[in-house]
């Protein structure tokens, strides 16, 4: 399978991520999940995205289960809490599920100016990670955020991240072009993910994933599977990381990755054209919805 550089880290991943969230937990059986993610390793998935929230922490317990010894893969799991004391309690739950040290530890789902006020607080999130960074306990940290592209680009512009996790797809996706879109974006109101936060995160040498190709499942339907899933390699990303509840959907997008074809940038024009009208909705929705 294709890899792609995860920024500066130094470490290069596969272009298709295993997302473990809510479509990994519809596995419903450790067996099957653990199935599921031992079928990845073999089709050529190194980049396994979990989270101390997913399944109340049945994610981590089956990911680490079948990641057992492989130190061959890259391993991302994410905090939600933002108290520094609350935040090193999961952590710890999560080193004992897990069985070994993530290479990467997300502040998860980063929403509101408040939050992220309350990340970088003396007391907060931020500094903890640094801290576990510093003693070897991850080897990288970062953000993830789906909600409010400002006070993302924010956050990177102050903070010195090695990752970053963001909503990128087709819809959520200006329209404009060339001088339009590039003022759209100075003009923040409005802005996009792709538009506002990216250019950001690739100057900083920052390791992009994407998030959401799907919309949540919104945009399933309304374009092609394969078309949604190629728009968002096409960015300059390291990997998209998509939750597939079913085998069929792994194999289906492992053989668009090994046979990765970029989109032009007409084709990537026309899809943002065609879904133009879900992006208001899924925006609203984005605003609200807990990554769980």
């Amino acid at each position: 399978m294709p890899v792609r550089p995860l920024g500066r880290t130094g470490v290069r991943v596969s272009i298709l991520g295993f997302g473990c969230g809510s479509r990994f937990m519809a596995y419903k059986e450790e067996e099957k999940a653990v199935a599921a993610i031992q079928r990845a390793l073999e089709l050529g998935v190194t980049y396994f995205d979990t989270a101390a929230s997913y399944g109340k922490g049945v994610s981590e317990e089956w990911v680490g289960k079948a990641l057992a010894g492989r130190r061959d893969v890259f391993l991302v799991t994410k905090v939600s809490q933002r108290k520094a004391d609350e935040a090193m309690r999961t952590i710890e739950t999560s080193l004992k599920k897990l069985g070994r040290n993530p290479d990467l530890i997300h502040i998860h789902s980063l929403t509101t100016a408040e939050d992220l006020a309350a990340i970088e607080a003396p007391d907060g999130v931020l500094k903890l990670l640094y801290r576990l960074r510093d003693q070897k306990v991850c080897r990288f940290v970062g953000v993830t955020c789906h909600s409010d592209p400002v006070v993302l680009k924010t956050m990177l512009e102050r903070h010195e991240l090695d990752c970053v996790q963001m909503a990128l797809n087709a819809a959520m996706a200006s329209v404009a072009e060339g001088q339009a879109r590039a003022a759209a974006a100075q003009a923040q109101p409005g802005a996009t993910f792709e538009e506002l936060v990216l250019p950001v995160a690739l100057r900083k040498k920052m390791g992009v994933t994407a998030m959401k190709v799907f919309g949540q499942d919104k945009l399933s339907g309304l374009a092609p599977a394969e078309m949604l899933v190629r728009y968002t390699m096409s960015l300059p990303v390291a990997c998209a990381v998509i939750g597939m509840p079913q085998l069929e959907h792994l194999e289906a997008n492992a053989r668009l990755a090994y046979g990765f074809q970029p989109l032009s940038r007409e084709q990537m024009e026309e899809l943002r054209r065609k879904l133009a009208p879900q992006r208001a909705l899924l925006e609203r929705f984005f605003r609200q919805h807990a990554d769980a």
